[in-house]
């Protein structure tokens, strides 16, 4: 068989109540998809372009950040220690008002692209204004991205009026479907407080008619619900129920708020869940409530949010948040298991933003999106099981990383753009807020 790149000699997760690891084996890759993987000794007479030595490492499917505003890097800092409401009007809002360009959502998202590369993550799916720009960077980063196109309904950054949001949502679907194998498009309707009626049923029909996602924060402060229910009399999960969002393809975003009933409809409508715990925590929003949706059958990722909420963007770090305080919301030290934590970060973050049978798991047939861990390290000895990499991985283990099949990390280095660069602009970004701020 011919390949195009051989990674030999790495560890391997092992089965579920057997060895932890297994060693000595080899993943072949063909053009952008795994072609074959297991033990070496399966690996006969194989030709390969290009070998890659992995020893003492481990492969895993690469991390997937289901909840991400790339470009908010630049805020990183900005408007730390402050609840949800007076964080947005007062602050972020006016900061992206003032600072919101295509320059800065470029140059912005392509530093958190490396940031999430860089510690794990190979597929984002990322929701902000001049988009188009964002799915630019992405896509220039080497990166794997579902990119949602903003819409709200007061004068945003790319669409001063907010008659147009349908508009600029379907004109940047149109220009990236079927455009880049990097890039999926889709549709971000900030939340229900911020879109009206007709907006968020006009972005779900823009949404299904072009076969698409439609992401929404929904109650994420303890604030929403009594808003939404000023306003529409129910809670934000069966207002968005009784408008008709609801479905396979519409993405809750936070859901900290919800009650067992919203949790059925969700469960019910079939619709899907991110959690960010560490921008939760952040923002003392509260703690979803992981356990109850996993149990009512309700597919869940697990997302960072965007920096300025978090401060960074490191999924393994997310994991270790997420599976400790859902054990102090319900004092029960197996509320959700490591197990169910990676299980959101990977093959169910996959199915979170429609991409099933694409990525999240390491099996032939699959996109070869690969992420190597140093396991010759202090805090990863010994490696009684796979739950270890939850509770003390961190993003700096990652040594390589493929995706759609190409090197985009080699032991540290970025292969696919000049992170210095990056930085330099950014900073460039940065120092125009302290002086205008």
């Amino acid at each position: 068989m011919k390949t195009d790149l051989l990674i030999t000699n790495i560890c391997l997760p092992g089965n579920q109540g057997e060895d932890p690891l297994v060693a000595d084996c080899c993943i072949a890759v063909g053009e952008d998809m795994i072609q074959q993987i297991g033990p070496a000794t399966d690996f006969k007479n194989i030709e390969a372009a290009a070998v890659l030595d992995g020893r003492n490492q481990l492969a895993m499917p690469g991390l997937i950040n289901t909840h991400c505003h790339g470009a908010m890097t630049l805020f990183r800092g900005l408007a730390d220690d402050l609840e949800l409401v007076r964080w947005l009007n007062d602050y972020i809002f006016p900061a992206e008002a003032a600072n919101v360009s295509e320059d800065m959502v470029y140059w912005c998202t392509k530093l958190a692209a490396a940031e999430m590369i860089m510690s794990g993550t190979t597929t984002v799916a990322d929701g902000y204004f001049f988009e188009h720009d964002a799915a630019r960077a992405f896509a220039d980063a080497g990166m794997r991205a579902v990119a949602a196109q903003g819409v709200i309904d007061f004068p945003a950054p790319g669409v001063p009026d907010p008659a147009d949001n349908i508009i600029a949502a379907e004109e940047f679907i149109n220009h990236w479907q079927n455009q880049n194998p990097l890039i999926t498009p889709a549709v971000f309707a900030h939340s229900p407080y911020t879109c009206s009626n007709a907006t968020l049923q006009r972005a779900k029909k823009l949404a299904r008619d072009t076969n698409v996602s439609l992401f929404i924060h929904v109650a994420e402060s303890k604030a929403e619900p009594d808003m939404i229910g000023n306003m529409q009399g129910t809670s934000p999960v069966k207002h968005l129920d009784a408008l008709g969002i609801l479905d396979p393809a519409t993405v809750c975003v936070h859901c900290v708020w919800t009650d067992e009933e919203d949790l059925d409809i969700l469960a019910a409508r079939g619709a899907k869940a991110v959690v960010c715990p560490q921008s939760h925590l952040k923002l003392a929003s509260g703690i979803s409530p992981l356990a109850s949706m996993l149990a009512k059958g309700i597919q869940v990722g697990l997302g960072t949010d965007g920096a300025a909420s978090n401060n960074g963007l490191d999924m393994f770090r997310e994991m270790d948040i997420c599976a400790k305080v859902q054990k102090i919301k319900s004092l029960d030290p197996v509320a959700v298991p490591a197990a169910d934590i990676m299980q959101a970060a990977t093959v169910g973050g996959a199915e979170v933003i429609g991409m099933q049978g694409k990525t999240g798991a390491l099996k032939a047939g699959m996109q070869a999106d690969i992420i190597l861990i140093n396991l010759d390290t202090p805090h990863l000895q010994p490696m009684h099981g796979i739950d270890l990499l939850v509770y003390a991985a961190d993003g700096r283990d990652v040594q390589t990383v493929l995706i759609n099949g190409k090197l985009i990390m080699l032991e540290r280095k970025l292969l696919s753009f000049d992170l210095p660069e990056t930085m330099q602009h950014v900073r460039r970004l940065a120092d125009t807020i302290k002086r205008h701020g």
